[in-house]
Parts: structure tokens; sequence; C-alpha cells
């Protein structure tokens, strides 16, 4: 069987309430050896971890830019300590999910620089890398990896222009593909899927969120009584067959190379201890 790593999976989330050691079991019997679990609020550090520990896999600290609506200042200094106290904890692996969403309107462009730039600083000082969110938001992000210094790590749902993915391998990232790369209609983001280094790339699900193809409804069948469908870690090897095939390449060459870019740009994932009932590497 072939391993994969599950760069960015919510598996926190509600919509996993009723099944969440299910979801993860299906995945894990697929060959998803690792998940790596973005926070979004300090609220939910705590459960957070407890589940990546639980699970065996990674996690991440940071405040995701749609909670910086209403946001206070306490909020960045829970965040602070959560990683100051847990900086020894090998499942800890980044500063994430952090970053700049320009697309969800009534969010303070400001206000939400000042909360990305604050945890870009912590990065840095706890030499974590970091898991970007990058929503019609690319340049701004740059500007600040540039004025203060770059962790490197990933930047989550990658869909810019390839001088901008450019500037982020540049800068020590690699760039997360999951399921809108699934979808006909997005040419650019498969040109990019095909045609960049494949050094340069990652996969994730987004789990619940971003549904590949074959789970998406439209808003008519929804109308029409479709519940859309939940996105789950274990679509990750249906997403890799897809970028092999892309790539024209064979599917176990794949599976290695992404576990090692996995590695490099978060390189605490090497450390962590074996998950349960799997190997360690593809």
């Amino acid at each position: 069987m072939l391993h994969w790593i599950d760069t960015h999976c919510h598996l926190d989330a509600p919509e996993f309430d009723v099944d969440r050691s299910q979801v993860r079991a299906r995945a894990r019997a697929l060959g998803v050896s690792r998940c790596v679990l973005p926070g979004v609020h300090p609220d939910g550090f705590d459960a957070l971890r407890q589940l990546a520990h639980a699970e065996g896999d990674a996690y991440a600290l940071g405040i995701h830019p749609l909670y910086t609506r209403g946001l206070n200042t306490d909020a960045l200094t829970g965040v602070f300590q959560a990683l100051q106290h847990h900086q020894m904890d090998p499942y800890l692996v980044a500063v994430g999910e952090i970053g700049l969403d320009f697309f969800v309107p009534d969010l303070d462009p400001e206000w939400q620089e000042a909360v990305y730039v604050a945890q870009l600083r912590m990065a840095l000082d706890f030499k974590l890398p970091v898991i970007l969110h990058v929503r019609r938001s690319a340049d701004r992000l740059l500007r600040a990896l540039r004025a203060l210094g770059s962790p490197g790590g990933i930047a989550h749902a990658f869909n810019g222009s390839e001088q901008q993915a450019h500037a982020f391998v540049d800068l020590g990232f690699k760039l997360g593909f999951g399921g809108a790369m699934s979808f006909e209609r997005a040419l650019q983001l498969r040109r990019l899927a095909q045609g960049l280094p494949l050094s340069a790339l990652v996969l994730e699900t987004d789990a619940p969120d971003i549904p590949p193809h074959w789970i998406y409804r439209t808003a008519a069948e929804r109308v029409a009584g479709q519940p859309q469908g939940r996105n789950e870690p274990g679509e990750l090897p249906r997403l890799a067959q897809m970028l092999a095939e892309l790539r024209g390449m064979p599917l176990p060459a794949l599976a290695a190379a992404l576990w090692q870019n996995a590695l490099e740009a978060l390189p605490r994932l090497a450390a962590l201890p074996s998950p349960p009932r799997i190997m360690r590497e593809p």
C-alpha cells in the first residue's frame, strides 16, 4: 500500500462530530498515514492537540483569518502562550492556519494583516514553519514574508498565478493542491499542478471543505434535495491518482516525492512517533 500525508485537514470540525474516529480509520485504511490538523482559534487548541495525539497526527496552532472578526488582542496572547507551552511537543509542526482572506466580505483587511503579521513573527520566534491561508491575498502575504523573513511552510489551497507560485517557492514554501484541482474547468490550476516542479507540491483535502468534483453538489442539485457531500481525508489517494495522471508519472513515484515534500515543508513531521498500525514511509 502507498502512504500519503494529508497536509491540511480540519478533522476537529463539527461536521465530523458524529463519526470522527471512523472517518480517520477509513483514511488510514486507504493509506493516509498522517494528517496535519491546523488550528483556527485558541478556543479549540486543547481539543485539537488531544485529537492529534489520539490519532497519531500532527497539528498546528494559529488564528484563521475568518476568525479575526471581533477578535481582540487577548486571542493573540493565547496563541503565543500555547506555542510557548507546547513548543517541545513533537506533534506540533507549524503555526497555522494563518493568513489573509480578501474574498469574504466584512472582514477588516488591516486587522487581518495585523493578526497575520503578529503570528508570522511568532513562527519566526519559535522557529516553526507556517500554514498559510491564501485567498485573493497572495501579494500581500508575500510582501510581509519578504519584509520580516520567511519561515517556510505551505501555501494552502494555492490558486494564484504562476508568478506568485514561484515567489512562494523561492521563499521556501510548498504549494497545497486538493479538491479544486479535480474540476475540469480549473484550467489554470491544472496547468500549475502539471507544470510546476514536482518538488513544489503537496497534497491536501481541507476536509470537510473543498470537496472534489465527485462529491460536490451544485446549487441546483442541493435545491433538488441532494445534500452537499462531505469531504474526508480518505479522498486524498484519489486526488493523488488524478495528479499522477496530470503529470504523466507512476503513482508510487508521486507518493515518494509528495511524502518527502511534506517533510521538507514541515520538518517536525519526520520525527513524529510512528502512527498506529502503519509504516512510517511510503
